[in-house]
């Protein structure tokens, strides 16, 4: 297994929130990032669609972790927006997400996210963000 792969994964694992989701981060080096969400009852709306958070989730992580792999592991979510396309219904989400443009404090990225379903990928929403270093404190 690749080095930044195995680092991407333990920093995910020490993310509480994406424990919960079961999520598994897939591919990881410099530039792009694959993100998986297995489908449960849990993450369901009312329809019987995926939450529009989770889609959200996994952009967002996504674009974070493609970001990070150009900038370093202090970075956060500056900003994203997130169209979505299609109903999300199947077994897996996957947010495949890869670097724009970076400089020095900052990388643009975009995500496409997928459900797959019995008859293959089908491309459920689309994000874009932007992804910084963490500022020093000042004393």
């Amino acid at each position: 297994m690749d080095d930044i792969l195995q680092l991407g994964q333990q920093a995910l694992a020490a993310q509480p929130f994406s424990r919960l989701l079961h999520a598994q981060l897939t591919a990881f080096r410099r530039g792009q990032a694959e993100l998986m969400v297995p489908i449960t009852p849990d993450l369901l709306q009312q329809h019987g669609f995926v939450h529009g958070g989770v889609l959200s989730y996994a952009a967002d992580n996504a674009l974070t972790f493609a970001g990070g792999s150009v900038l370093g592991p202090a970075i956060v979510t500056s900003e994203y927006k997130i169209n979505y396309l299609k109903p999300a219904h199947g077994e897996r989400l996957i947010a495949r997400a890869t670097v724009v443009a970076a400089g020095a404090r900052q990388a643009v990225c975009r995500c496409d996210v997928w459900t797959v379903t019995d008859a293959g990928e089908v491309l459920c929403a689309t994000a874009q963000g932007t992804i910084v270093t963490l500022a020093e404190p000042s004393n």
